[in-house]
């Protein structure tokens, strides 16, 4: 149970107003603090101590906390462990933050790179009729010719090099390309093949003609990269740091306390 601007009587009945007032039970135990959050422009004295010291005295039970941003004199701080006060600094992170107590750096940020690789876009292709072939078969002819594969697209047009027992298709064939060539240059390139034995066809080979291979112009792009960043004390809120022990806490910005 915690309230904001707790009105507690003391022994005299007289009401005393604590910034915080936080009630929990463990064990069939109830423990009851009170927490003064000031905000000063300089570090707290040991008479802003005495006055807290003197606000709770007739209160018995109570477990005395203070918390600032800026820090507290030397007094102060003597006369809090004197009355078993917990001083507690309310801060922004800090660079010594990020180094554990032996020194060891902690990790803050985490940057993925990634790099994706494009293949190569073909922009025209050619191929070369076995003219030999052409001119013996009869199903064929020149006025024909252009218009074989002119409905399919280039994922249903199919290169079969018998030799060397590859069927690809020409979609297929960027890919391909970053295997067949070798030390790949970036920008506009050619390719050229030459098939002792094969054929340019549709899907089902119902239709297919005999070639001696085929030339390709195609570009090469450079590599995209793109780096994300997760930096972990962007999630920090606030560090709560004992002032006495040292000992802090992570506030997140998600409520989390760690």
């Amino acid at each position: 149970n915690i309230e904001k601007n707790k009105k507690i009587k003391d022994r005299s009945g007289i009401d005393r107003e604590f910034d915080i007032y936080w009630e929990f039970e463990i064990g069939g135990h109830t423990y009851r603090s009170v927490i003064e959050c000031k905000d000063y422009s300089s570090p707290v004295s040991i008479e802003k101590i005495d006055a807290f010291i003197g606000k709770t005295n007739d209160i018995p039970g109570l477990k005395l906390i203070y918390a600032t941003r800026t820090g507290y004199q030397s007094g102060a701080k003597i006369k809090a462990e004197q009355h078993n006060i917990q001083l507690l600094v309310i801060r922004d992170q800090q660079a010594q933050d990020w180094v554990d107590d032996d020194g060891t750096p902690l990790l803050k940020s985490i940057h993925f790179k990634m790099t994706a690789i494009l293949p190569p876009r073909i922009i025209n292709f050619n191929v070369h009729v076995d003219k030999e072939w052409f001119y013996s078969q009869n199903e064929y002819t020149e006025n024909t010719l252009p218009y074989l594969f002119k409905t399919e697209l280039s994922d249903a047009i199919f290169i079969r090099n018998i030799s060397k027992g590859e069927k690809y298709s020409i979609h297929d064939l960027s890919r391909l390309l970053m295997k067949k060539v070798d030390n790949m240059v970036y920008g506009e390139n050619i390719y050229a093949e030459k098939i002792d034995n094969g054929y340019i066809e549709n899907a089902n080979s119902s239709v297919k003609m005999k070639i001696k291979g085929y030339d390709c112009t195609y570009i090469y792009r450079k590599p995209i990269e793109d780096v994300s960043i997760i930096d972990f004390s962007e999630q920090i809120k606030a560090i709560v740091e004992d002032f006495i022990t040292g000992k802090k806490k992570w506030v997140l910005k998600n409520g989390i306390v760690k």
